[in-house]
C-alpha cells in the first residue's frame, strides 16, 4: 500500500466508520447518500477497496472496516478534528466555518505536521464541535449519548456534540448558547406542536425537534454531586 491513500479512499474509510462500519456492515446505498454519489460508483469503489484489503465487502451483506482500514479512518478522522480546533483556537475562525476548511486540509497534512498541530494544542481531547479526537495511537473513546429531542421536561441535560455540517445552524446554536458543556434544562414538552420549552445559561428558549437536531448530550450530574 502506499504512504497515504488517495482522498477518495479516505473519504470512504471514513464514511464508512461514521455509518457503524468499524462494527458492522455498511450497506452500499447508505455510503452512496452520505457521499452524495452515484450507487454504481460506490459498488466498484467498495470492490477495489476489499481488494486492497481496507474493507470486507459481499453485495449482500455490505462494507466492514478491516484492522488496517480501521486505523486509516481514525488517523483521517483525528486529522480532520485536529485541524478543526487548530482552527478555531490559534486563527481564530468561527466553528461554523471550520469542517468545511478542514475536509480538504485532512488530506493534505503529513503525519509530522498533524502531530505539531497536536503538540502546539496539548493532545485535545475533543473538538470544536465536542467529538472525540482520536488519540495517536488510534484510541477513540466511545460515550452514550443521546439526541436533546429525546429528553423530557424536568431533565437537566449537558450538551456534549453538535453535528457539524451545517453551518447556519451552527452560528444558531452559538447566538443561543446551545454548544458543548453548556447545560440545558428542559422546562416543557408540549408534543402536538412538537414544542420544547428549554433554559440555557438564563436564557428562556423555544424551539422544535428540528431545532435541536443534531445536538447530542448525557443527563446533567445531580447538583448534590457537585458538592464536597
Amino acid at each position: 500500500m502506499a504512504d497515504q491513500p488517495s482522498q477518495a479512499v479516505q473519504d470512504y474509510l471514513k464514511a464508512i466508520h461514521h455509518l457503524g462500519g468499524g462494527n458492522d456492515f455498511v450497506q452500499p446505498n447508505k455510503i452512496a447518500t452520505h457521499l452524495a454519489v452515484k450507487a454504481p460508483s460506490v459498488t466498484g469503489m467498495l470492490k477495489r477497496l476489499a481488494e486492497a484489503g481496507w474493507i470486507e465487502y459481499t453485495p449482500k451483506s455490505g462494507a466492514r472496516l478491516t484492522p488496517p482500514g480501521l486505523s486509516e479512518a481514525l488517523r483521517v478522522i483525528r486529522r480532520h478534528r485536529l485541524v478543526e480546533l487548530f482552527l478555531t483556537q490559534v486563527l481564530k475562525l468561527d466553528w461554523s466555518e471550520v469542517d468545511a476548511e478542514a475536509e480538504a486540509l485532512e488530506h493534505a497534512i503529513s503525519p509530522r505536521l498533524e502531530q505539531a498541530i497536536a503538540d502546539h494544542l496539548g493532545e485535545p481531547l475533543e473538538d470544536p464541535h465536542g467529538h472525540p479526537i482520536p488519540s495517536s495511537s488510534g484510541e477513540l473513546p466511545q460515550r452514550s449519548l443521546h439526541r436533546l429531542s429525546e429528553f423530557r421536561e424536568g431533565d437537566r441535560v449537558v450538551v456534549r456534540e453538535a453535528q457539524d455540517d451545517n453551518p447556519a445552524r451552527l452560528r444558531h446554536w452559538r447566538d443561543l448558547g446551545l454548544t458543548p458543556g453548556a447545560t440545558v434544562h428542559i422546562l416543557h414538552y408540549q408534543p402536538l406542536d412538537d414544542l420544547f420549552e428549554v433554559e440555557v445559561g438564563g436564557r428562556l428558549i423555544r424551539l422544535g425537534s428540528e431545532g435541536l437536531a443534531g445536538l447530542r448530550g448525557e443527563p446533567a450530574a445531580p447538583a448534590s454531586s457537585a458538592v464536597g
